[in-house]
């Protein structure tokens, strides 16, 4: 290697999250049943953050700040000895680690490292699965006016489920810009160290015309594949108020088995979405 590479190896512990959809996966995988409770393993390969604080992953609490080490310095390991002579403006991007893990929920052809519709992507900075209601307690929800204990609002025309048969919030807008401090203008573009917890950590770039790349592997190599999420809708738009609720969920069909698709729902179209972890945005 150039001998003016840098490489710093975070190591982040994570338990299953929320999902990711079967047809992200371009053809079947056997997984190792895993042991979500001692899983800790290397989830950066190439990009370095400073640290920022440990990860929470519903009511396992994990603990990794022992784990990452002390304040690193940040860039991306490709960087060769000439990056050093680099002129401020063609600098390596920096990134700072958050505090807690955050969740991409993307759509896009799997074996892709780019594409186009990422305006369509979310984002759940906290963690929806401590958040959720589970499909037993709807009812207590619904007469509830839809307010979960939380503070979220169920929206009965776009909602979303977990793998564990929790009613999730829904995620918000995928930023797709960043403010340059040192330009004073905003960037039509956002940066995100990203991973689904195997072997590729990466930075995911999104620009505000929907286009988004990764700088390494595809789609499919930074999902997280033991974990579930599906938006459900109405499948007869012309009748929201239709057929289309929690109550016509099968509690028999939760937790879904990892790498399953998300069950169906009598009365609603389904889209199965990808879920990336978000370990660091650009300084």
């Amino acid at each position: 290697r150039d001998p003016g590479m840098r490489r710093t190896v975070l190591v982040v512990a994570a338990l299953c999250c929320i999902g990711t959809a079967h047809a992200f996966a371009p053809a079947p995988l056997a997984l190792k049943n895993p042991s979500h409770s001692s899983r800790s393993r290397n989830l950066n390969r190439g990009v370095k953050m400073q640290q920022g604080g440990a990860t929470d992953r519903r009511s396992l609490v994990i603990k990794a700040a022992s784990l990452l080490g002390a304040i690193v310095s940040v860039g991306v390991s490709t960087a060769s000895a000439a990056d050093a002579d680099q002129s401020p403006a063609s600098a390596k991007p920096k990134f700072r680690r958050v505090p807690r893990i955050q969740f991409v929920a993307a759509l896009g052809d799997p074996s892709a490292s780019s594409g186009t519709g990422a305006e369509t992507w979310g984002l759940w900075v906290d963690d929806p699965g401590p958040r959720g209601v589970m499909l037993d307690k709807y009812t207590k929800l619904e007469k509830n006016g839809g307010k979960a204990p939380a503070g979220w609002e169920f929206d009965s025309a776009d909602w979303w489920l977990e793998e564990h048969g929790l009613i999730m919030e829904a995620p918000g807008v995928l930023p797709n810009s960043k403010y340059d401090r040192t330009t004073q203008t905003s960037l039509p573009r956002a940066k995100y160290v990203v991973s689904g917890d195997r072997e590729v950590t990466t930075v995911l770039t999104v620009h505000k015309d929907g286009r988004w790349e990764l700088d390494k592997g595809t789609l499919y190599d930074v999902t997280h594949l033991p974990c579930r999420s599906a938006r459900y809708t109405p499948a007869d738009p012309a009748n929201p108020a239709g057929t289309c609720a929690p109550t016509q969920a099968v509690r028999k069909d939760f937790p879904v088995t990892p790498g399953a698709a998300m069950p169906p729902v009598v009365g609603c179209a389904k889209q199965d979405y990808a879920v990336l972890f978000v370990l660091g945005l650009e300084q």
